[in-house]
């Protein structure tokens, strides 16, 4: 039954958001909004509200079945809703603050920590701070935590860090989608196929695939360059996946999974990774699939 349900919240997700697209569509044209993209195209950014939006949509119908009494939902469903909704909303709003007002003049952890060492608040600063705290939030309610201690804070850094390395691969139309669906299936493919209660909770990851399908709902769109998603998806789905990561492994895995989110957040200030997946054959074909621009 849980790959059942894997597969259908997965889908379900790429349903909602590809419907909300369609029913929302004209308000991404507003002129506010607008944004070259790598191009140099006028494109729509902050296309990420639809997933948050979308997210509401799979936590009503769980609250509707809690209110109705309905016993033949299967746990794997019920489990990981709201701490998703709370770090796609809070992450969400936090990008869409970069997207509209960001000022992008300081990059990076050391560009904006040093900003704000001189006494100036970017919005990329606001997000690491903000971020901190949603985090804090929502690995909370996750209730994978015995106790309060190093762990909180390596699963807190976990969600914090995947949100910023999707930021980082947010550059192309399609990538971090593409990027994400693969972490998806390796995340799928090394957590548990059912509720495992012992230690800690752990049960498989339904709210992260809702999430990550939510973005594939967008995908034809942005590949077309309609839409981008923005910091504001870009955000939501990295942390949808790292809080996803949080309740599906154990601690041991999650230590593992920090340091190497920590790693790569690190090498990107000195490497870009635009560069190295254009300059890998195999990366390069994936990445250029489907876009307008070939």
């Amino acid at each position: 039954m849980t790959l059942v349900s894997l597969v259908g919240s997965f889908l379900a997700g790429v349903a909602v958001s590809a419907l909300l697209w369609r029913a929302a569509q004209a308000v991404f044209d507003h002129p506010v909004l607008r944004r070259e993209n790598v191009r140099g195209l006028s494109v729509p950014t902050a296309g990420g509200l639809v997933l948050v939006l979308a997210c509401f949509v799979p936590v009503a119908a769980v609250q509707l079945a809690w209110l109705a009494r309905w016993t033949g939902v299967p746990i794997e469903l019920r489990l990981g809703w709201q701490p998703t909704l709370v770090a796609v909303l809070g992450f969400g709003l936090l990008g869409l603050v970069d997207d509209l007002i960001g000022d992008h003049g300081s990059r990076g952890f050391t560009g904006h920590l040093r900003s704000l060492a001189s006494g100036t608040l970017t919005t990329g600063a606001l997000k690491l701070i903000g971020g901190g705290v949603v985090a804090f939030i929502a690995t909370v309610q996750t209730g994978v935590l015995v106790e309060l201690g190093w762990q909180l804070v390596v699963d807190v850094a976990l969600v914090a860090l995947a949100a910023n390395l999707a930021n980082l691969f947010d550059r192309a139309p399609g990538r971090l989608t593409k990027v994400a669906v693969i972490a998806a299936v390796v995340l799928v493919a090394v957590g548990p196929w059912s509720v495992v209660e012992g230690d800690g909770l752990r049960s498989p990851p339904v709210a992260a695939l809702f999430v990550v399908g939510s973005a594939v709902g967008l995908l034809v769109p942005e590949l077309r360059e309609q839409i981008m998603l923005g910091d504001t998806g870009a955000n939501a789905v990295g942390a949808a996946l790292g809080l996803g990561v949080v309740m599906a492994l154990d601690e041991h895995a999650r230590v593992g999974v920090m340091v190497v989110l920590l790693v790569l957040n690190l090498v990107s200030e000195r490497i870009s990774f635009s560069r190295v997946i254009g300059s890998t054959p195999g990366l390069s074909h994936l990445d250029r699939w489907g876009r307008a621009s070939g």
